[in-house]
């Protein structure tokens, strides 16, 4: 199999049970597919949330903050606990990771963009797996990223990624609601396929995203030449199975042209 550079954003709905708390096993179930993929020899890049889950566990307010505010401290908390579990669960595959916190202003042309790519070039070439996140601590209103989609693309087309995989709690993109019995699972979205009709812009429940989120970063990275895969970040082996044996499991793939 070729060996691939896979960026793979994990979406805060799968990183999460039903009441808000993080899923350690869940994260757990993903980093072994990670360290998997890293030993026939891919790399891969993370893109993770969770650090507002992870501080909002830690910490028991007892006076009004503002969404500002809970964002700020809960992420402080968040990301430190969140780091050092992604540290320790990959320990036990021999693999080091790094943190990499950053800024939509990180992205625009110039020296910090060429810097952060730089980082992270050394990182892989090491064996090292980057951990992404935004920096909540510092970026909020219009310094903010939409969401770790729209964070995900970007850092697939910085590192010309051969693929971004997308993972949320649902297998993809639905001609309906997923839950509606007669909507249809997409296999496949062609770059020139207009999917609007279907997509409605709504926010899942512990993200900041949704499917017109992942619909808007997918066909961006597309139409850069990327593959994207949408898939249900919750299914047993998702991710090994999506870059060895896609078939295999249920998801929408973006086509490159």
């Amino acid at each position: 199999m070729k060996q691939q550079r896979v960026v793979v954003k994990i979406g805060s709905n799968v990183l999460t049970r039903d009441d808000g708390s993080l899923d350690v096993t869940r994260v757990s179930a993903l980093v072994d597919q990670v360290a998997s993929l890293r030993r026939q020899g891919h790399e891969v890049i993370v893109v993770s949330s969770g650090a507002v889950a992870c501080g909002r566990s830690e910490l028991k307010v007892d006076h009004a903050l503002d969404s500002v505010e809970q964002r700020q401290l809960f992420s402080a908390l968040g990301q430190v606990k969140l780091i050092g579990l992604y540290y320790d669960l990959f320990r036990e595959h021999n693999l080091h990771v790094g943190q990499v916190l950053t800024m939509k202003e990180n992205f625009l042309p110039g020296e910090q963009y060429d810097n952060q790519r730089s980082c992270m070039t050394v990182m892989l070439s090491n064996g090292v797996v980057p951990i992404v996140n935004e920096n909540d601590t510092v970026s909020i209103t219009e310094l903010m990223f939409t969401d770790n989609d729209e964070l995900s693309g970007l850092i697939a087309e910085m590192m010309q990624a051969d693929v971004l995989v997308l993972l949320s709690n649902i297998d993809g993109v639905f001609t309906g609601h997923p839950d509606d019995p007669a909507s249809e699972l997409l296999p496949f979205v062609h770059p020139d396929d207009d999917l609007s009709q279907y997509i409605k812009a709504e926010k899942s429940a512990f993200g900041r995203g949704g499917m017109h989120s992942k619909y808007i970063t997918a066909k961006r990275v597309q139409q850069a030449g990327i593959r994207v895969m949408v898939a249900n970040g919750k299914r047993e082996n998702v991710l090994t199975e999506l870059i060895q044996e896609p078939q295999n499991v249920p998801h929408t793939e973006f086509l490159c042209s």
